[in-house]
C-alpha cells in the first residue's frame, strides 16, 4: 500500500509518501511547502487568505498523490489550527473547499506521536524529545522508552520571529525578550524539574540547526549530533547578525533564514534548562508516529 501523510504545520505543509506492507513502511518521496500560516494570524484568527494557502497547498498534494496513483491520503494539523480561535470554521473551509478532512491533534498528542515516532524505533532510552515547530514545540521526558512527563507550549520558531521581531533578523534587544519570554514559558510548563543529559530533536528547525552546525565546524554533513557547548556557540555566532551570517543562513538554510535564530533561541533554552549535553537531530518524527498509530495501528 501506498500512503500519503501530510503535517499541516505552523510554518511549513509537509507531504511524505510510504510504501507500507505487513506492518512495515519506508519513504519514498518527500515535499515541502514552506506556508508560513503563523504569519496570516492576528489576533488569534487565522485569515481568510491563511485558509485559502492551506486550500492551494493541499489541493495541490492530493493531485500529486493522484497523478502517483495513491489513494491513500492522511492530513493533520498542529499548532496551526490549534492554537487559533477559529479552529472549526478553518477545517470546515478546507473540508467544503478540497474535500479533504484535516484532523487537528491536541498538544498532548502531537508529543506522544512525535515520541512514538522519533524514539521508538531504537532511539536513546533515556532521555528528553523536544518537537520545535513553527507555531509550538512539544516537550517529553522520557526513561526506558517510556514517557515520565509530556507537554506542548504555545510558542515555536515562527511564531516567536513574528511577535518579537521587526526585521530580517533580531536585534540583540529582541533576542533577549525572546529567551526571557521562551524561559517563562518553559517555568510555567515545570521544565526545570526534567534533568536529561540526552535530547532527540525533531522537526525542521532542529534539522536546520544540525546541518548548519556542520558547515560551521566542517564536520560531516550526515552527521546529526550536536553539543550543548556547539548550541551555544553557535548561537553567539548567529546573534551578531552582518553579511557573514547571512551568507552562512543561505547556504546551509535558506528557507529558513528569519526562523533558524529564535528556534536556536528555543532549542538552547530547552537544553540549559533540563540540563541536556548531547543534541541529536532525528530523521523522523510526528509523520512517522501518526502513520504507525492512526494508520497501520502498530
Amino acid at each position: 500500500m501506498l500512503c500519503g501523510i501530510v503535517d499541516l504545520g505552523s510554518n511549513t505543509i509537509r507531504l511524505s509518501i510510504y510504501h507500507c506492507d505487513q506492518g512495515q513502511f519506508r519513504l519514498l518521496m518527500h515535499k515541502k511547502t514552506m506556508a508560513g500560516l503563523a504569519g496570516y494570524v492576528q489576533e488569534g484568527v487565522l485569515s481568510d487568505s491563511g485558509i485559502l494557502v492551506a486550500c492551494r497547498t493541499l489541493a495541490g498534494y492530493r493531485a500529486l498523490l493522484d497523478n502517483f496513483s495513491v489513494s491513500h491520503m492522511h492530513v493533520f494539523a498542529t499548532a496551526s489550527l490549534r492554537n487559533i480561535f477559529n479552529t472549526a470554521e478553518a477545517v470546515e473551509t478546507i473540508r467544503d473547499v478540497t474535500g479533504i478532512q484535516v484532523e487537528v491533534l491536541s498538544g498532548d498528542e502531537e508529543a506522544a506521536l512525535s515520541f512514538r515516532g522519533a524514539v521508538l524505533p531504537g532511539g536513546v532510552s533515556t532521555g528528553v524529545l523536544a518537537d520545535i515547530g513553527g507555531g509550538s514545540f512539544e516537550l517529553v521526558s522520557y526513561e526506558d522508552m517510556s514517557i515520565s512527563s509530556a507537554c506542548s507550549l504555545p510558542v515555536g520558531s515562527l511564531s516567536l520571529y513574528t511577535r518579537f521581531t521587526d526585521g530580517l533578523f533580531p536585534t540583540a534587544d529582541e533576542c533577549r525578550e525572546m529567551r526571557r519570554f521562551v524561559n517563562e514559558q518553559l517555568e510555567k510548563a515545570g521544565a526545570v524539574q526534567i534533568r536529561r543529559k540526552h535530547l532527540c530533536g525533531v522537526g525542521g528547525t532542529v534539522r536546520a540547526v544540525a546541518k548548519l552546525c556542520n558547515d560551521v565546524y566542517g564536520r560531516d554533513p550526515e552527521l546529526r549530533t550536536m553539543s550543548a557547548q556547539e548550541l551555544k556557540d553557535l548561537y553567539k555566532l548567529l546573534k551578531k547578525g552582518g553579511r557573514d551570517t547571512l551568507r552562512q543562513l543561505l547556504r546551509s538554510a535558506p528557507d529558513r533564514v528569519h526562523t533558524l535564530l529564535p528556534g536556536l533561541i528555543i532549542l538552547n533554552a530547552i537544553v540549559k534548562t533540563c540540563g541536556v549535553e548531547t543534541v541529536e537531530a532525528s530523521a523522523a518524527g510526528v509523520r512517522e508516529g501518526y502513520l504507525m498509530d492512526r494508520v497501520l495501528k502498530i
